[in-house]
């Protein structure tokens, strides 16, 4: 039975991993409580400790404005500690899936962004995610980096779990119509790799690199509002009366965001033949409607 090691357990896609991928093989899981990624030596340890077959990276700092005034935590998270999980993968002859983000673009293309297109992040947290997956590919082996785009779940307090709570609070509602990108549901995306983590090791090696794994299709956020306020599967508690769109300029934050980062995953789906649902589709299925 392999052993497999998850870092990340109680994220949006962690969670969801933790599920997946405990039938699998034996499952070492961990969570920011359990094991600090700050602390290097201490990530080697238990990396070795278990020493798995497969390591999973869905741990990450998330917080894109705070994120530009603790520029060194977020580098240690999103960047030092993946380098040290895909060198001592590759030392145990290991399997590495490290997630990125569609934050690595700068949103000017105006179309879907494939793993060839330059990125220039725009924040402290793209730069952080940028680092982390050069270091792993500067590494080697037989790592994947999946960079997907607005992950979203039902847990926690996400876009989706947002506006389901906004719509019972307000009768007007300003969403920004001109960021676009490509809703995820973290469980597809946890459900996805399962099948990658039933191959062996040399199959994902030869098949190592980048690729964009999203939502398919791209949507503004005001859109995927409008679709989630349309599939809310308890919507008689709405309140809500006006929808409006509004643009990014109107909300100020610390940290600037792409406009655009719709990704293409035709290079995943080609490689593995393997693809996530439309996005509309995904959501549907994930507010039960």
């Amino acid at each position: 039975m392999s052993k497999i090691l998850l870092f990340g357990k109680r994220g949006q896609l962690g969670w969801e991993l933790n599920q997946t991928l405990a039938p699998l093989g034996e499952l070492f899981a961990f969570d920011s409580s359990e094991l600090d990624l700050t602390d290097l030596a201490q990530l080697r340890q238990a990396i070795r400790r278990v020493a798995p077959q497969f390591i999973v990276n869905a741990a990450a700092y998330t917080d894109v404005d705070r994120a530009e005034t603790e520029v060194d935590l977020a580098q240690k998270i999103n960047a030092n500690a993946p380098r040290v999980m895909a060198e001592e993968a590759r030392e145990l002859n290991a399997a590495f899936v490290h997630y990125s983000t569609d934050y690595v673009f700068d949103g000017k293309k105006n179309s879907a962004y494939a793993e060839t297109d330059a990125t220039n992040p725009l924040n402290a947290y793209g730069q952080s995610k940028l680092d982390g997956e050069q270091a792993v590919a500067q590494v080697g082996g037989a790592a994947l980096v999946l960079r997907t785009s607005w992950v979203y779940s039902l847990r926690g307090n996400g876009f989706v779990p947002k506006v389901l709570a906004w719509a019972r609070t307000q009768k007007t509602l300003r969403v920004v119509a001109d960021q676009i990108g490509s809703p995820t549901w973290a469980r597809a995306l946890a459900e996805i790799v399962a099948p990658l983590l039933q191959r062996d090791g040399g199959y994902l090696r030869e098949r190592a690199g980048l690729y964009h794994l999203g939502g398919l299709g791209g949507v503004s956020r005001f859109d995927f509002a409008r679709e989630i306020l349309r599939l809310d599967p308890r919507a008689d508690e709405q309140i809500i009366e006006r929808l409006e769109p509004a643009l990014t300029a109107e909300f100020p934050t610390p940290a600037q965001r792409p406009l655009h980062s719709a990704l293409d995953c035709s290079r995943f789906e080609e490689t593995f033949n393997l693809q996530l649902p439309a996005w509309q589709d995904a959501l549907r299925q994930a507010l039960g409607a």
